[in-house]
């Protein structure tokens, strides 16, 4: 009997994938876990797999095609196999994968390069709705010349378009040469001197990039983020001194368990701890509702060559120093090759940014949303303090603890940083590390 393969769910937060291309082709025999395509998320990139043995009977999807999680995408069953229930289920399915580029049916007609005034300047093409009231013989010169001007002001009654209005923009703009306009239309360059009689090449921008599937997909979030919290930073700092020394003295022990344990990975520990004392931070807000999780699902950001992901350390509060900063070095290097899991990316309660590496004095981290609190660790610094009437210079290293205040309000915020400033001071007492209780 045939069976779909279908985008499966990867992870809470993915609502679509992309498919970067396919390994098999429509007709080849496959066997269960054979992978049949490679896919590509917000997060990271995936491998499609057959769900059963078989033929690969009708590949629905191609590559670059842009699919929603749960949609059908190919067809395995036995060669001559009846498939038209999956065809009716595909026709079923379009109507959410349709999407309109603009905001009218009345789209203009795509020309040929004969068709294009050579003077003219290629624009991006909006709806004609956009520009006000055009007469009929202005939205026909418009569609056979592909110009399409933002900010026509018309000279008709009301404010109307003619047709002359657009001749006359038209006719005024820069003449480009006919590589300037390849490169505008084929590369999206954009001219940099409007003012010159003649653009040519040397004229233009440089090649604009697109962002990344990854890259896109966070900037989306980090907008719904701002648009959806009330987001406040505090911001405080805590003694380094014991943090600074201890971690000289993991770093001189034998064992590569112990060694490897980082300042960051010490701070990790200290988080988890002040967690443990405020476990209200500990939560989501989903749907106008306040889930606080039992286990903390710490996550850390992590920057990749395609953009920020987020890995997520499940139960970290029963992991010792060692563990925890091995689970660290490893997502980060899976995160780094792209080979992160679904299950490495999701279900995470807190999140921590470290920016302190780069010297970084204070930031204002970004809520990882629905999650109610991001702590961004910043630099250690020398600062001047006060003890005993003497002014002495410590090291301290700073924190900015990101909230959202629908949830968390100022004081227990405060009381959970101050509370995290005092574990990381005292670090070796709070994260239980004396060298010879180790692993």
């Amino acid at each position: 009997m045939a069976a779909a393969v279908q985008i499966p769910k990867l992870g809470n937060t993915v609502e679509e994938c992309l498919i970067i291309g396919w390994r098999k082709n429509k007709g080849d025999r496959v066997d269960k876990g054979d992978i049949l395509a490679e896919i590509e998320t917000d997060k990271a990139t995936f491998e499609l797999e057959a769900t059963t043995d078989g033929v690969l009977l009708e590949i629905f999807y191609q590559q670059d095609d842009l699919v929603p999680v749960f949609t059908t995408v190919a067809v395995i069953g036995q060669s001559g196999e009846n498939i038209d229930e999956f065809y009716a289920k595909r026709a079923d399915e379009e109507p959410a994968l349709a999407i309109t580029s603009y905001e009218t049916t009345e789209q203009p007609s795509q020309k040929s390069d004969e068709h294009i005034e050579p003077s003219s300047e290629p624009l991006q093409k909006p709806a004609l709705r956009s520009h006000g009231k055009w007469s009929p013989r202005a939205k026909t010169f418009a569609r056979q010349h592909n110009f399409f001007p933002t900010d026509l002001s018309g000279s008709g009654s009301g404010g109307r378009v003619l047709a002359m209005d657009v001749r006359e923009v038209f006719f005024a703009r820069p003449r480009l040469t006919a590589l300037a306009r390849q490169l505008v239309q084929e590369e999206n360059r954009t001219v940099l001197a409007p003012d010159q009689p003649i653009i040519y090449a040397e004229h233009l921008s440089a090649p604009a990039k697109s962002l990344s599937r990854i890259r896109a997909k966070s900037a989306k979030r980090l907008i719904e983020s701002l648009h959806n919290t009330a987001q406040y930073t505090l911001t405080s700092s805590a003694d380094a001194t014991q943090l600074l020394q201890l971690r000289s003295i993991l770093k001189q022990h034998a064992s590569t368990k112990i060694n490897q344990i980082t300042i960051n990975s010490l701070v990790l520990c200290a988080t988890i701890k002040a967690l443990q004392d405020y476990p209200q931070l500990n939560a989501e807000f989903i749907d106008k509702r306040i889930i606080q999780h039992p286990d903390i699902n710490l996550c850390f950001a992590c920057d990749t060559p395609n953009g920020l992901v987020v890995p997520v350390i499940h139960q970290s509060q029963n992991l010792t120093p060692s563990e925890l900063a091995s689970r660290v070095k490893s997502l980060a290097q899976q995160a780094e090759e792209g080979k992160l899991t679904p299950e490495n990316l999701a279900g995470g309660t807190f999140t921590v940014s470290n920016l302190g590496t780069y010297g970084i004095e204070s930031f204002t981290p970004i809520l990882y949303a629905p999650q109610v609190a991001l702590l961004g660790v910043n630099a250690i610094q020398l600062k001047p303090v006060r003890r005993n009437g003497v002014v002495q210079f410590v090291d301290y290293i700073g924190l900015s603890l990101t909230l959202d205040h629908q949830v968390i309000d100022g004081l227990p915020g405060a009381q959970f940083l101050q509370r995290l400033c005092e574990i990381i001071s005292f670090i070796d007492e709070f994260v239980d590390l004396p060298l010879n209780k180790m692993e």
